[in-house]
């Protein structure tokens, strides 16, 4: 998927998913694997309510490739506090 197209795709229909996916591609996402960056694109496919959970670290996805995305943009996100 090139660059433009993971940009729509990471506008999602929740500010708070915004705001995690939009910096991700712009920023982490240039430096992964290709494997990774199909795991990506991949977790783009999921439902709002799927990713809202799993990127609020209220839940995990059942896949392991899609826990291993997850888990890697929890680790690109700036600690707060």
């Amino acid at each position: 998927m090139n660059k433009n197209r993971l940009r729509w795709a990471c506008r999602r229909g929740m500010l708070e998913l915004d705001l995690i996916l939009g910096p991700f591609v712009e920023g982490p996402f240039e430096l992964l694997e290709e494997s990774d960056q199909l795991r990506f694109e991949a977790l783009l496919e999921c439902e709002d309510q799927n990713l809202f959970l799993w990127l609020m670290k209220r839940g995990q996805p059942d896949s392991p490739d899609l826990q291993r995305i997850v888990r890697i943009i929890h680790e690109s996100r700036p600690q707060i506090g």
